[in-house]
């Protein structure tokens, strides 16, 4: 995966110069050479669940993290993803100059207000593009069993915009941890949920949000 990452990395900054426009397909190529080699050397399967609330429109995903594969998932799942990552990730060579060309958003963690609101402004840019903004509340990979404290940013979001706001949860870590380099075999299992109620206050998203994530049922 590594090294179709480097491949890609190098085909995209071509295409970067070349044409612009196909940079967003770039992202989804990778992640289905990533999914066909997980299925086929290590006996990693995707279900999806929830498929009637896949959206085919503008909407924010609102996806618990516990792997990297959460993000080749969504790459292929949906039909145009704009992804909340942390710009630390905008150093990684070759790989990190194709982050916002490829329409991602791109935040700073310490920023405060500041940094929210031009999330919000970005998000709103995205979503106007008729694409589906995916954030992990949770700010980062959270190991099967556990908990975090869930961000802020998804409330601003949620409260800014009038898109519907989709819980996705899953268990990814249980064949792909966090830092492990190891793949187990079996069944990752991702699930849409119904889109959140209008209107909810703060602290009634993110209960929402947790009975979804860290609910046993």
């Amino acid at each position: 995966m590594v090294g179709a990452g480097m491949v890609l990395s190098l085909w995209g900054l071509l295409m970067l110069r070349v044409a612009p426009p196909r940079m967003q397909a770039m992202p989804r190529l990778w992640a289905s050479v990533c999914l066909w080699a997980l299925r086929v050397f290590c006996g990693v399967t995707i279900r999806v669940e929830g498929a009637e609330n896949m959206p085919r429109g503008r909407a924010v995903i609102a996806a618990q993290h516990q792997s990297a594969l959460d993000i080749l998932i969504l790459l292929t799942a949906l039909p145009a993803p704009a992804f909340v990552l942390k710009q630390e990730l905008l150093k990684i060579p070759l790989f990190g100059d194709l982050l916002l060309p490829a329409g991602n958003i791109a935040v700073d963690r310490s920023g405060a207000a500041p940094a929210l609101r031009k999330l919000v402004t970005e998000c709103r840019a995205a979503l106007a593009a008729g694409r589906q903004v995916v954030i992990f509340p949770e700010g980062t990979r959270v190991a099967p069993g556990l908990r975090a404290p869930l961000q802020p940013g998804i409330v601003a979001i949620a409260r800014a915009t009038d898109a519907p706001v989709i819980p996705l949860s899953t268990n990814s870590g249980l064949r792909w941890g966090a830092r492990a380099f190891g793949k187990t075999p079996g069944i990752v299992t991702i699930r849409l949920w119904p889109p959140l109620p209008a209107g909810l206050r703060r602290e009634e998203i993110i209960a929402e949000l947790e009975q979804v994530f860290y609910s046993e049922g």
